[in-house]
C-alpha cells in the first residue's frame, strides 16, 4: 500500500532505539524526510546512517539533533537544523523515555514535576509549535507514543501513569477541534511489552530484586500475553506509519493499543 506520504517531513523524537526507531525506520521506508532526535549523538548518528541506508528515493533526508527534546533548548535545535522544515513538519510523533518505577510514598514534586515535564508538557510544547502549520497547509499527523498503563495503570509505574493520562485527556479535546476538519489527525499509540532495552532494563531490575534469572522473568512475562512474545520495534513502527498515512484521515482522538492482546477489557 501506498501510504501518500512520500516527500512529507517528519519530527521523531527518541529515535537512535527503541519504539522511537521503528517509527523513523517505517517512515523513511516510506518516502518520507525525518529529523531524528535523541540524547546520545553516537548512538542517534549511527541510528541516522542505517535509516539513510533504508532510504527509497533520492534527495530523501535523514537529520539527526543531538539534543533533549523535553528542554526548549532541545526543541529549538530540532526545529532549526540545518536543510531540515523549520516548524513546518507534516509528522510529529512524540517519544521520550519513561519516568522510572518505584513506590509514590518515595517521590517528591521534582519527582512529579520531571514526570510531567518529559511526557506530558514536552508533546504538547511539540504539538503547539506545529499543529497550526499543519492545519494550514491542510495535512498533518501527530502520533504521541504512551504507554499501555494508559489503559490498564500499573501500580509501580505512577509516575508514567500520571503524565501520560494527562496527555491522553488534552489530546482527546484537542484531536475534536477545528484542527479535525482541516486534515489535522492527533492520536496516541499505546505499546504494551516491547522488545526494547527499556523492558530489558524492567525486567532486570525484577531479577535483581527476586534473585531469579532474567530469563526466567522475561519468559513468565511473556506467557502472560496472549500472543507468547514481546512485540518488534519494526511492527510497531508499521503501525505508526499507517496512523500517519493518507488513508488515516478519518482516525483521530484514539488510543491505539498494540500489546499483544494483553489488556483483558472489552473496550
Amino acid at each position: 500500500m501506498d501510504l501518500g506520504i512520500t516527500g512529507k517531513w517528519a519530527l521523531v523524537g527518541g529515535a537512535s532505539k527503541g519504539l522511537g526507531w521503528g517509527c523513523a525506520s517505517a517512515l523513511v521506508q516510506e518516502g518520507v524526510n525525518v529529523v531524528v532526535v535523541a540524547r546520545g549523538a553516537e548512538a542517534l548518528d549511527a541510528a541516522a546512517a542505517g535509516l539513510r541506508a533504508q532510504a527509497t528515493r533520492a534527495g530523501q533526508q535523514v537529520l539527526a539533533v543531538a539534543a533533549d527534546i523535553t528542554s526548549a533548548a532541545g526543541r529549538e535545535a530540532a526545529f532549526g537544523v540545518a536543510g531540515g522544515p523549520g516548524r513546518d513538519f507534516d509528522i510529529v510523533v512524540t517519544n521520550a523515555g519513561g519516568p522510572p518505577p518505584g513506590d509514590f510514598r518515595a517521590w517528591d514534586r521534582e519527582a512529579w514535576i520531571a514526570a510531567i515535564d518529559a511526557n506530558m508538557l514536552t508533546p504538547i510544547e511539540l504539538i503547539k509549535a506545529t499543529v497550526d502549520g499543519m492545519a494550514a497547509r491542510g495535512f498533518g499527523r501527530i502520533v504521541n507514543i504512551t504507554s499501555s498503563a494508559v489503559k490498564a495503570p500499573i501500580d509501580i509505574l505512577g509516575l508514567s501513569n500520571g503524565a501520560r493520562t494527562g496527555l491522553t485527556g488534552f489530546v482527546a479535546g484537542l484531536s475534536r477541534s477545528g484542527i479535525a476538519a482541516q486534515g489535522v489527525t492527533v492520536n496516541n499509540l499505546l505499546p504494551g511489552a516491547f522488545d526494547t532495552d527499556r523492558l530489558k532494563g524492567t525486567m532486570k531490575g525484577a531479577a535483581d530484586k527476586t534473585g531469579q534469572p532474567i530469563e526466567a522473568i522475561m519468559d513468565a512475562r511473556r506467557k502472560t500475553i496472549p500472543a507468547k512474545r514481546f512485540g518488534t520495534p519494526e511492527e510497531f513502527g508499521a503501525i505508526c506509519a499507517f496512523l500517519c498515512s493518507r488513508q488515516a484521515g478519518y482516525i483521530t482522538g484514539q488510543n491505539v493499543l498494540a500489546d499483544g492482546g494483553a489488556y483483558p477489557g472489552t473496550f
